[in-house]
C-alpha cells in the first residue's frame, strides 16, 4: 500500500507513518518542518498553504492520503484567527488533489467540533455544526463540511476522525513543550509551577498507540473499500479532570506540583467524553491503554529522551 501523510511531522502523522512502515507499506509525508523524530519517512518540505489547489509536490498514486497538517492549539487559534482559515486553505488544496486523482481520504478531525455542550458521552450525530466556539472548532466544522459536499457530488471516499487529546510518544520536544500532559510532566517533574485552566474540565485523553491502532484499521478498511463514507469518534472513551492528571503525574514522579488554578480560556470545551461505539462496531477497535497505564508510558518516554534529566 502507498499512503500520504500532510503533518507527517507531527506527533499522529510520526507514529502512524512508523507503523505503516514497520509493516512494508510505502509512505511519503509532506510538513512544513523537518521531522525531529526520524528520518525513516521519506518526507517533502513544503508550505501547503502556498500550493495550488490539487497540485501537490508528490508524484505517482496513492491508496489513501491521511490528512493532518494543520494548526491544532486552540487558545493559539484564539490569538491568531488567521491560522484556522489557514486550516481550510490547506484542507481545500488536499482535498482537491483527492478529487482530481480519485484518492481516498482521512481528515483528521477534532472532538472540538462538538463545541462545549458539557455531556459526559458524545455520539457522532450530536455535533453542533451551527454554533463553533473557536476559530479552530470553525476550522474542523468547516474542513468536515467540505468533505461531506464532495462525497456528494465527486463520489468522495472519506473517513473522518474526531480525535480527543492524543498524547505519548513523539508529543513532546524542547521548542514545542505545549500540550497539556508532556508540559504537566516537565514541569512537575522538575518542580516547576504548573497552571491548570479549569479544575472542573472532564477530557477525553487518548493514548498514541490506540489512536494509532484506529488509524491503521481505518486506512486498511477505507483502501479495502470496506469503509467508503464515515465519520467516527476515535478516543479512549473515558474521562478524566485535569486534576486527575496532575495528580496521576505526581503520583508516578513521586513529586508534589506546584499548582493553581484558573477558569479555562476562551474557545476551550470543558467537558468531552467520546462515545466510540461506531469505532468498535465498524472497525473492531478497542483501546488497550487507560491513562493510569498511559501516563506513565508518557513519563518514560520524555525521560528517554532526556526532557526529565537531572529531574
Amino acid at each position: 500500500m502507498r499512503v500520504l501523510i500532510t503533518g507527517s511531522s507531527g506527533q499522529i502523522g510520526t507514529n502512524v507513518g512508523l507503523a505503516l512502515l514497520k509493516r512494508g507499506d510505502e509512505v511519503v509525508g509532506l510538513d512544513r518542518r523537518e521531522n525531529t523524530w526520524t528520518e525513516r519517512i521519506t518526507m517533502v518540505r513544503c508550505d501547503l498553504g502556498a500550493c495550488g489547489a490539487g497540485h501537490l509536490p508528490v508524484e505517482g498514486r496513492f491508496d489513501v492520503v491521511l490528512h493532518l497538517a494543520a494548526y491544532a492549539k486552540v487558545f493559539e487559534l484564539v490569538e491568531h484567527p488567521e491560522r484556522a482559515m489557514e486550516n481550510v486553505q490547506v484542507l481545500f488544496t488536499v482535498l482537491e488533489y483527492c478529487r482530481k486523482t480519485g484518492t481516498p481520504m482521512i481528515f483528521g478531525s477534532s472532538r472540538e467540533v462538538y463545541g462545549d455542550i458539557h455531556r459526559h458521552i458524545t455520539d457522532e450525530s450530536q455535533a453542533d455544526f451551527v454554533v463553533a466556539e473557536s476559530p479552530y472548532s470553525a476550522s474542523k466544522i468547516c474542513g468536515e463540511a467540505f468533505i461531506y459536499s464532495y462525497a456528494q457530488c465527486y463520489d468522495l471516499r472519506y473517513l473522518v476522525f474526531r480525535f480527543s487529546n492524543v498524547y505519548g510518544r513523539y508529543d513532546c520536544d524542547a521548542d514545542r513543550m505545549e500540550r497539556v500532559i508532556p508540559l504537566f510532566i516537565a514541569r512537575i517533574a522538575h518542580e516547576q509551577p504548573i497552571i491548570v485552566y479549569g479544575r472542573e474540565k472532564v477530557l477525553d485523553f487518548t493514548y498514541v498507540d490506540d489512536c494509532v491502532d484506529g488509524v491503521m484499521r481505518g486506512i486498511d478498511g477505507l483502501a479495502a473499500g470496506k469503509i467508503r463514507r464515515h465519520t467516527i469518534n476515535l478516543a479512549a472513551g473515558q474521562g478524566a479532570t485535569l486534576v486527575d492528571v496532575v495528580n496521576l503525574i505526581s503520583l508516578t514522579l513521586r513529586k508534589d506540583a506546584r499548582v493553581s488554578y484558573e477558569p479555562a480560556r476562551p474557545g476551550e470545551v470543558t467537558r468531552y467524553v467520546a462515545d466510540i461505539s461506531q469505532a468498535r462496531e465498524l472497525l473492531d477497535y478497542d483501546p488497550q491503554t487507560p491513562m493510569t497505564a498511559g501516563v506513565p508510558l508518557a513519563i518514560e518516554w520524555q525521560r528517554s529522551i532526556g526532557v526529565l534529566e537531572n529531574a
